[in-house]
Parts: C-alpha cells; sequence; structure tokens
C-alpha cells in the first residue's frame, strides 16, 4: 500500500493513503508538533470530511489500538499449524503491579509457560523485550502461549 507524503508550507507534512473504500485516511504532522488525523470525502479524497486534533497520549493510544492487532494477527497466523498456540494482547493499566517493573520482576516463561515477544508503546513496537525492559501505563504486550498460560499471564499483569 502506497503512502502519500505531501508538504504542507506553513503547516507541516500530510501523510495520507487511499482505503478500499475509496476514501484517503491519513495525518497531518503539524511544524508545531500538533497531529490531526484526517478522513478524505468519498467523492474528493482532497476535500477532508473530518480532521480530528490529537493530542500526542492520544495519538500513542491510536496507533497501540491500530498496530497491536495487526501484529497479533500476523503471529496468530504463522501459529496456525501450531494447535494449542495463540497469540493475545494484555495492556498493562496504570494499576497494574508491574507499571514501572521490569519484565524479569514477573518470572513470566517460568510461572505461566507464556512467552512476551512484544510491547506496544505510544506507536512504537519493541520486539522481543530483553528482562531489564521496564513496563509503563498503557503499555500492551503481545503475550504467545496456550489459552491457559494466557489467562494466567493476564491474571498475573493485572493481579500481580
Amino acid at each position: 500500500m502506497n503512502v502519500d507524503v505531501t508538504a504542507l508550507p506553513g503547516i507541516g507534512v500530510r501523510k495520507d493513503f487511499q482505503a478500499r473504500s475509496g476514501r484517503r485516511i491519513g495525518v497531518v504532522d503539524h511544524r508545531d508538533g500538533g497531529i490531526d488525523l484526517i478522513v478524505s470525502k468519498l467523492d474528493d479524497p482532497d476535500a477532508c470530511a473530518a480532521q480530528i486534533p490529537l493530542s500526542t497520549d492520544e495519538a500513542a493510544v491510536l496507533a497501540n489500538l491500530l498496530g497491536a492487532p495487526q501484529l497479533v494477527a500476523k503471529l496468530n497466523e504463522d501459529h496456525r499449524d501450531m494447535p494449542g498456540i495463540t497469540t493475545r494482547q494484555i495492556p498493562i493499566g496504570a494499576d497494574s503491579p508491574y507499571e514501572g517493573r521490569t519484565l524479569g520482576e514477573t518470572g513470566m516463561r517460568t510461572r505461566t509457560k507464556a512467552s512476551i515477544v512484544a510491547v506496544m508503546r505510544s506507536g512504537q513496537l519493541y520486539p522481543s523485550p530483553g528482562p531489564d525492559f521496564t513496563f509503563t501505563a498503557d503499555d500492551v504486550l503481545v503475550v504467545v502461549g496456550t489459552p491457559d498460560g494466557l489467562d494466567a499471564a493476564g491474571k498475573i499483569l493485572s493481579h500481580g
């Protein structure tokens, strides 16, 4: 899929792509650091039907919402021929006992036989995090294991 990048003199840069629906969807990165989510009109790809200003935190959450499911779908496809193995997204909430603590402190693999294979944070993917990787609230962990192991991992990350 092609992403078009267009300089907007005095404003910033527009980055968008054409969706299957025919609409263009993208972002405007403003020179002042602002970010707008944009959607074109169906009948005019150069006219905006919606322009939604996003804070940095909102943009990060949206990136996590869009990025983690794609990664999970790809991993599930990769494990399709391995019965009993699946992939799940598990968020780290602000009230998680592991917020601000490291992956190693969870003892995840030893306790559940499930593996944390990636972390999505603020739109950034951190593949294969090591034991010293520190979790923060709103991280989305991509975990691979058996259904029972994934259930146990979710309980550990939310309750300790």
